[in-house]
């Protein structure tokens, strides 16, 4: 996927735009891309709502599915 090319929401095209200011390799962008739409999926709602609560949520339910890169 190049991250370019699909923009979608402010949100998504800032963090795109954050990521290659840091000059972060494709496959990296994708992988926190894909990161943000699975906190997205979980919330229900877009992740620039989320509170700290919302976020170890998300955490726990990554560990409690098995999903946790920890």
């Amino acid at each position: 996927m190049d991250t370019t090319t699909r923009t979608g929401s402010p949100l998504r095209q800032r963090m795109i735009e954050d990521m290659r200011m840091r000059k972060l390799e494709p496959r990296t962008q994708q992988g926190y891309i894909r990161a943000v739409r699975k906190l997205t999926e979980f919330l229900k709602r877009s992740p620039d709502t989320a509170t700290v609560e919302d976020l170890r949520s998300f955490q726990l339910h990554l560990v409690d599915t098995g999903t946790s890169p920890i």
